[in-house]
């Protein structure tokens, strides 16, 4: 297994725990519905960089 392959198994493992983290967040706050908008940012944080580490997985993945 080459480097680049590697590194985008890596990428596309952590995109996949940083979108459940950010999906989880996202469901446990709208259970809770305190009405703070803070915990929706973090979850669409996480959520939009786990969607570009799977899209920069796919690229790197695609060049080799």
């Amino acid at each position: 297994m080459n480097p680049a392959s590697r590194r985008a198994s890596k990428n596309r493992l952590l995109g996949n725990v940083v979108l459940v983290a950010g999906l989880l967040v996202s469901a446990i706050t709208l259970s809770t519905d305190t009405g703070a908008t803070e915990p929706h940012i973090l979850a669409g944080f996480l959520v939009a960089t786990g969607i570009g580490l799977r899209i920069e997985a796919a690229i790197t993945e695609s060049r080799t």
